[in-house]
Formats: C-alpha cells, structure tokens, sequence
C-alpha cells in the first residue's frame, strides 16, 4: 500500500512542542516537532557550516557536568575516539527500509488486506518512523497496532490472538534481519566519507578507539568486519552494542561503560554521533560530541555539539585535537 501522507503518533509518542528560537543560526529545531500530525514532506536543507571549530562551541546544558569553556589549556587532551555505528560509520536507514519491504514483499504483507500490493514504507515515512521508535520489533509493532493487522501467507486472515500477532512479527523481522546481512555482505555497501581515514590516524597518534552502538551486537559486528575491515575492528580498544547494557540512547550507560573499559575519564573521550538521541547520550556520560548528520537527521536539534558536519571526508585528527582544549568539565 502507499504509505498515508502523514504519520500520526499515539499519546505515548507525544513529540513535545518547540517554541523557543534555536540558540544560534547554525543549528534548526526539528520540523516534525509542531504537532502531533507528523509530515513526511522531505526537507533536504541543511544547517549552514563553519570550518572554524570554535564557532560551534556550545555550554552543555544536559550533562551532569555542564561543559565550560576554557582558553588556558595549550595541548589536546583527547585521549580516546568514540563513533557510534548506523548513521556515523554506515549511513543504514535505507538499507533497513529496502530490507523490511523486501521482507513485506516476500510474505505478501498487505495493510489493509483489501489492498492490492504488499506493504511498502516510503522514503520520508520511514525518516520519521525510524527517528522516533527504536528497534524493528516495536516499529511494526506500532504500524500494525496503528494501521491494523495485516493478511499475509504467514496468516491468511489479520491475526487476532496476541500470540499469533507476535509471531507474525517475529518471523518477519527474522527474515528482515537476514534480508539486512545479505545487502552488507554484497560488497555494494560503503562506509561514510572519512571514517576509516580518521580512525587510522586516531590510532597512529596512539589515541585509543572505540565503537558503541545501540544495535544487537551481531548486527554491528558483522557491519564493522565488512566496513571497516576485520584488522579494524580486531584491533579497536572498546566495542559495545545494545546487549552490553541495561538502558539504551539517549541513556549514557553505553558511554560511561565504555569510559570504565577504556579506563579514560569521559572529558577526554570524544564522540562522534549523528543524531540528537545518540548525542544525549554522550552529554550525560559528561562527553563531547560531535555530529555527523545523515539526511534523515540533518533537521534535529544538535545545540549540544561541540562541531557539525555532513560528513568527516574533510575532518582531521588535528581538528578534533582542537576542538577539546575549549571544552573542560567544571569543577
């Protein structure tokens, strides 16, 4: 079916609204964020950039240890690089649509069951799905609760007994999951701009790397040994997935974890995330972030960041180096 035009979020997806100004032009409060009908109109404007890292200081206002700044500090004190994995090192969103209309597809999901094709989920629907609730199991979840229970050649008639709705959605995500490990493994797939340069030099300056992800652990390890190479990501200091911890992002669990096991204190560690949920998992953990948005998150309220980019294909260890002698911890 064609996806509605809009997305209406149930009571316990309340967006809350944005009325204040962003703080400064260089950032842009969410689109989707005025009212509980979601548009999936695309925006593909970004937020303008600056090549100075100083412009995009920002006081953290939602760590536990509010950033200040500081001009005194003449060396780096960066001691480890944290990248997270879908949006920072695989730009993934539309590699998991493909593979959940692949699998709508092959079971002949059709929502309503009067409708004449399988279910299909847009580009800019999906955007605003995949943006507002995690994981694949909730989102169909959500769809069907919303839209009704589909036909399909798991169940002919929609499932009516909690069981059998669960185990419709069990055996699609099964088979999407696996839809997912064959595109990654085709070989077609590449890392974003700049990751594997940035790393190499992180780890050749003898600055310790890390990658904490909020996906299943055999997910991301299979992204990582074919994005990054296996000599990568064997030799990374830190790797956490969604497994590891109890709390998933916006939740710091994932980062202050990681700062244990690296055995760095978290003002030293620096982040890379591309959206707001990831980044306010970082200022909690009392680290800086830096943002590398993808399209579907290049409209999201990054105020906390410490550096915006579109990519890291024009980013440089020295710059990073830079940008953390600004940003100390309050005593």
């Amino acid at each position: 079916m064609t996806p509605p035009s809009s997305l209406m979020l149930s009571q316990t997806l309340l967006l809350p609204p944005n009325n204040s100004s962003p703080k400064s032009h260089h950032f842009h409060s969410h689109p989707f964020c005025s009212s509980l009908r979601i548009s999936t109109r695309r925006t593909t404007t970004t937020p303008p950039l600056s090549h100075s890292p100083k412009r995009f200081l920002r006081l953290s206002n939602s760590s536990s240890k509010p950033f200040t700044v500081s001009a005194s500090s003449s060396s780096s004190p960066l001691q480890a690089l944290i990248f997270d994995c879908d949006g920072v090192i695989l730009e993934s969103e539309h590699l998991h649509r493909q593979a959940y209309n692949d699998a709508f597809a092959h079971f002949n999901v059709r929502c309503p069951p009067s409708a004449s094709d399988p279910l299909h989920w847009g580009l800019e629907f999906y955007d605003v799905l995949q943006n507002r609730i995690g994981g694949g199991k909730p989102k169909m979840r959500w769809y069907f609760k919303d839209n009704g229970y589909p036909s399909s050649s798991i169940f002919e008639s929609p499932p009516k007994e909690d069981s059998d709705k669960e185990k419709l959605i069990d055996i699609l995500q099964d088979w999407k999951t696996e839809r997912y490990k064959e595109i990654i493994k085709s070989g077609t797939v590449e890392p974003r701009p700049g990751v594997l340069k940035l790393m190499d030099e992180a780890r050749a300056a003898g600055i310790k790397l890390a990658v904490c992800s909020a996906a299943t652990k055999s997910s991301v390890v299979l992204c990582l040994e074919n994005l990054i190479g296996f000599e990568r990501f064997q030799g990374l200091d830190c790797f956490l997935a969604g497994d590891d911890v109890k709390e998933k992002k916006p939740d710091p669990s994932i980062y202050l974890t990681a700062s244990k096991r690296l055995k760095i204190p978290s003002t030293n560690c620096l982040v890379v995330e591309d959206s707001v949920i990831g980044l306010q998992a970082a200022t909690k953990a009392g680290m800086p972030c830096v943002v590398t948005y993808t399209s579907s998150t290049a409209n999201q309220d990054f105020k906390d960041a410490i550096a915006l980019f579109p990519d890291l294909s024009d980013v440089r260890l020295e710059q990073l180096e830079q940008l953390l002698p600004n940003v100390l911890v309050a005593e």
